[in-house]
């Protein structure tokens, strides 16, 4: 008989009832969002009208460790958290490695990923102030998917904004969003003057994170009794994603081990920061060595190939200006089948922790992601979604390092989402259809030239 433990599942009064905001532990404080008009600090009266004002003080709180997390959405997390800590046996073995693999499992809330974490808890806050409508954009579809869900639970109306190349390469997600209630427009569109001065430029652009924000963002503003909410990037985002780590550190505790280094896929920073910030605090507190892994796609290298300056989240310039490593706004990514990574810029606390150099990053060329997705669905029984994939080679990357070494370290990664809607870019990278994308440097020049006099 085996005693391998395979799974560890957290009860239900075990889920976290606090959120954890590194900002008020950070040695560094991230530098403040601008008021894109004034260039003056951000107050939070100042995000009111774009948000519930409730998240607009939490993006903003750097001295509060633990905010606690309401009722209503601690009782909507049981219908999935927590969430399983999984030992990757078969991973490990198909690579051979003398590396210890874990994973938490994200994918197996109602909509297939970590983003219902915090679309609960924006949609709660939204409802208690007393908004009728809330708006967003969505890449793959995660995003909109989990807002959509969740503003059906608290009686709200959603409207979606979906990238445009998502928008026809994910039809199921497009789905799943109409089956919640949700108005699905694919970005960008002519019921925006921000779309339409897009597609007037360009008719026959495909869309971007960037352009689906100003889109949505336009509509909040627009409309009576509706407003934004956003999936990653900013720092209310991440902190309601905290509790993933924060589970997982006491996961990690019945296993009996602590993670030599935590992964997790990148596209604005929410699922990185989610899994890696409540164990980051003992790394900034207690000095605990740890290697905290973003890996982000070659094609979107806002980390490794970016520049830290402050600079708009959306194409149109609506939003504040945040001081991130950036492409530019206006920069307009490859197609690639990780829609939820193609954004242009990385949240304000994930760029000041790279900045000191606490955390690192890698890019993922395409090719190697799908590799490391398929090589783990083998072995694990789970499909990946894409953006999750890059979570996947990076931990193989290490893996593989281990048995060079022969190191038994212990590799702890998000498994972000599954990828069962996401087959068509599966298809895609079987039949040898996809390819990797080069991005030169004269052309990140080129981008971030046009925005350096903000």
């Amino acid at each position: 008989m085996s005693t391998k433990q395979k799974r560890f599942i957290l009860p239900e009064d075990e889920i976290p009832k606090y959120w954890y905001n590194i900002q008020a532990d950070m040695k560094t404080k991230p530098m403040p969002p601008l008021n894109p008009k004034t260039k003056e600090a951000l107050k939070p009266e100042d995000l009111f009208p774009i948000f519930a004002k409730e998240l607009c003080r939490q993006e903003l709180n750097q001295t509060d460790a633990w905010i606690e997390i309401p009722e209503a959405v601690r009782e909507m997390y049981k219908y999935y958290r927590s969430t399983p800590l999984v030992r990757a046996y078969g991973l490990e073995q198909a690579l051979g490695t003398p590396a210890h693999i874990y994973f938490k499992n994200e994918s197996v809330s109602p909509i297939g990923s970590h983003k219902l974490n915090s679309a609960l808890a924006q949609a709660y806050y939204c409802k208690e102030e007393g908004i009728t409508n809330v708006t967003t954009e969505t890449g793959a579809g995660q995003w909109g998917a989990a807002l959509s869900y969740a503003a059906k639970v608290f009686g709200l109306e959603a409207a979606v904004y979906q990238v445009k190349i998502s928008y026809n390469q994910k039809p199921y997600r497009r789905s799943i969003m109409q089956t919640f209630g949700a108005t699905v427009t694919a970005s960008p569109s002519m019921s925006t003057r921000a779309g339409k001065d897009i597609i007037t430029r360009n008719p026959n652009y495909q869309g971007s994170l960037g352009t689906a924000i100003s889109e949505a963002i336009e509509l909040a503003m627009t409309t009576p009794n509706c407003k934004y909410t956003l999936g990653s990037v900013l720092s209310h985002v991440t902190l309601h994603q905290t509790v993933i780590g924060l589970e997982a550190e006491k996961q990690m505790e019945m296993a009996g081990e602590y993670p030599d280094m935590i992964i997790g896929c990148f596209g604005g920073g929410s699922n990185f920061g989610g899994i890696c910030f409540p164990f980051m605090r003992h790394t900034i507190l207690e000095g605990k060595k740890t290697r905290y892994i973003a890996a982000e796609p070659a094609s979107c290298p806002k980390l490794t190939r970016g520049k830290f300056q402050y600079d708009y989240g959306d194409e149109a310039g609506y939003t504040p200006l945040l001081p991130m490593f950036t492409l530019g706004h206006n920069f307009a990514p490859a197609n690639i089948h990780a829609g939820g990574l193609r954004y242009h810029g990385a949240g304000v606390i994930v760029s000041q922790l790279l900045k000191d150099n606490l955390m690192e990053a890698v890019d993922i060329q395409q090719l190697e992601s799908f590799r490391a997705g398929c090589l783990f669905a083998q072995a694990e029984g789970i499909i990946p979604a894409p953006e999750s994939c890059h979570a996947i080679a990076a931990a193989v990357r290490e893996a593989e390092k281990c048995k060079e070494t022969g190191e038994e370290k212990v590799i702890l990664f998000n498994l972000s989402g599954h990828g069962l809607i996401d087959m068509a870019s599966y298809d895609q990278y079987l039949a040898g259809n996809l390819m990797n994308y080069e991005l030169k440097d004269e052309d990140i020049q080129k981008n971030l030239d046009e925005i350096k006099n903000m």
